[in-house]
């Protein structure tokens, strides 16, 4: 596995990462805990060495997972995980205040068995704390050892400058891929101005990218997508278009959709970083097959020619999550 430097911060990981929240969260009931630490000391094993964990997948459970999977094997691997929500549950708001921030990393560093907090993002930027008191809080923590580097989550440009005037970001995580190029837009043109590395989450559409979702497939209640608008029926059937260009060139290159997906990414920026989940062990390996996928200027330009004549429909998140994003 090919490693990578995050911006300009010195803090290299492998190119590509493993989001770990769909093993405890987000996707319909909790992996079982062997399991889950089964895969991350494959995705390990293969390669990885950067995984993402967040107070708020499961209030810590998936931070104790990721921590007992890499006991071993801590001072080989990054970790990053996050702060922001009140309690650690989303649905509850936004909670970013200075004493909230040190009592996650408190909790963060004990869940994940660890003395140091690799990567430390807020989670959504909170309008209710100035973002240089967000910025400060973990620059002092980062001066008591307890946190190494500064990361934001889904935060727009303004909000980026505040922080980083006051502690540099090391990374910017917001979702990023084939169907969601909004970043391009602010988001990546100050990453590079400012040095800073950029983590796509979602790097396969939440699974639609892969090819294996269409309009007969059907959402449990406890997958949050079954409450996203562009996983509605309509908006599925509308999207496809884009499914069927992937999957094309896909088939010429003899490579799956997701690796298309995840190489494309990949071949945007150097300093891009993409966190692929999964809960099965065979589509690890596929995912981290894109790594070694290769794609040329031509097919390049092709998707962006087939990308161009693809209207995307449906927002990414309900209304109040989506009120969240980019501030």
């Amino acid at each position: 596995m090919q490693t990578r430097e995050l911006g300009r911060s010195g803090l290299h990981v492998s190119a590509l990462g493993l989001g770990c929240m769909g093993l405890s969260y987000g996707y319909g009931p909790a992996t079982d805990k062997a399991q889950g630490i089964a895969l991350i000391r494959a995705a390990f094993e293969r390669g990885v060495t950067f995984f993402d964990t967040a107070e708020a997948y499961a209030q810590g459970a998936n931070e104790q997972l990721v921590g007992e999977a890499v006991a071993s094997f801590r001072d080989q691997v990054v970790l990053a995980t996050k702060f922001g929500f009140k309690d650690g549950k989303p649905e509850v708001g936004l909670d970013s205040r200075p004493e909230r921030i040190r009592q996650v990393a408190e909790a963060s560093l004990k869940n994940l068995r660890t003395d140091r907090i690799d990567l430390f993002y807020q989670h959504r930027v909170d309008p209710n704390v100035p973002m240089e008191e967000v910025a400060g809080t973990v620059r002092d923590l980062i001066a008591e050892g307890k946190v190494k580097h500064f990361g934001m989550s889904e935060a727009g440009a303004q909000s980026i400058r505040r922080a980083h005037a006051v502690q540099p970001v090391t990374a910017l995580q917001s979702e990023y891929s084939l169907w969601w190029r909004e970043p391009e837009k602010e988001v990546l043109p100050i990453c590079a101005e400012l040095g800073i590395g950029f983590v796509p989450f979602s790097p396969l559409g939440k699974g639609f990218l892969t090819g294996k979702i269409d309009a007969s497939t059907t959402f449990g209640a406890s997958d949050f997508r079954s409450v996203v608008p562009r996983f509605k029926l309509e908006a599925i059937r509308a999207n496809m278009a884009l499914v069927e260009h992937v999957k094309a060139l896909a088939e010429r290159k003899k490579v799956t959709p997701a690796q298309i997906a995840l190489a494309w990414l990949l071949a945007q920026k150097p300093w891009i970083v993409p966190i692929p989940g999964t809960t099965k062990l065979h589509r690890l390996e596929e995912n981290l097959g894109a790594a070694a996928t290769e794609l040329t200027s031509e097919d390049l330009r092709e998707i962006e020619q087939e990308l161009a004549q693809v209207q995307i429909q449906g927002d990414r998140y309900p209304a109040d999550r989506q009120a969240l994003i980019g501030r």
